[in-house]
């Protein structure tokens, strides 16, 4: 017969060895870009586990950003989430990197050296062109990306509906500028005019969006700013790591 202290002693190695072979809950990534036929089955914010299985129809893309990289799977075919993603960490960091919000010449970035489209190459720089909601970390510290630097140009900000607004002007070969949080401090919720040189006629509105955490793997980041309807980042993010 086992003592009562040999007994307690076996109890506690086995409750000790149930913790230790404990199943780890599996890791999910986050779907950033779905088109095809199978887009509704896999819409953008869906999570999936990393070892479920995929499978999709003739022209069908997917892309999905796992905690190790990016995978894009494309149809037909069955393909596996987890397996061999494109590592994207390097490319992630420097598309997310928080700039001072002096002002930056960067230039224009463009797609290739086929004289493509330029794109934005900060996920925090708020594109003129773009409408929508913008997340961002820091709402003092908002920097103006425009895609064409070949003049002088002043973008007017305001409340929208609101007469009063502050100028951002861009210099020559400039593509991002500040705006001067003493002159307007952007509010989350609230609806915002950026109007382009000219007659007043092309204008977009941005909604922006104060992110709660700071998110260091693009598949945390990407389901934060599907919560929080930022659908441009998303692309962006799409984009850029999918590419």
């Amino acid at each position: 017969m086992f003592s009562a202290s040999i007994k307690a002693r076996i109890a506690g190695l086995a409750l000790a060895g149930a913790v230790f072979v404990a199943p780890v809950t599996a890791l999910a990534g986050v779907v950033v870009k779905s088109t095809g036929p199978s887009a509704s089955k896999y819409p953008v914010g869906m999570k999936i586990d990393d070892n479920a299985s995929v499978t999709l129809k003739t022209g069908d893309s997917i892309t999905v950003l796992t905690s190790r990289g990016t995978k894009v799977m494309k149809g037909a075919g069955t393909f596996k989430v987890g397996e061999k993603p494109k590592a994207t960490r390097a490319r992630f960091s420097a598309l997310t990197r928080k700039r001072a919000a002096n002002r930056v010449r960067t230039g224009a970035v463009r797609t290739g050296n086929d004289g493509g489209p330029a794109r934005n190459p900060n996920l925090w720089y708020v594109d003129v062109s773009q409408p929508g909601t913008i997340c961002l970390y820091d709402l003092q510290a908002v920097r103006l990306w425009r895609p064409n630097t070949e003049s002088i140009a002043t973008y007017a900000l305001s409340e929208a509906g609101s007469s009063d607004a502050v100028d951002v002007t861009f210099d020559v070969n400039e593509s991002v500028a500040p705006l001067d949080p003493a002159l307007l401090t952007v509010t989350p919720g609230t609806a915002y005019s950026i109007t382009a040189p000219g007659d007043g006629s092309q204008s977009v509105e941005v909604t922006f969006a104060l992110l709660a955490a700071d998110y260091a793997r693009a598949d945390q980041l990407a389901e934060a700013l599907v919560a929080e309807g930022c659908t441009a980042q998303v692309e962006q993010l799409a984009d850029r790591l999918g590419g």
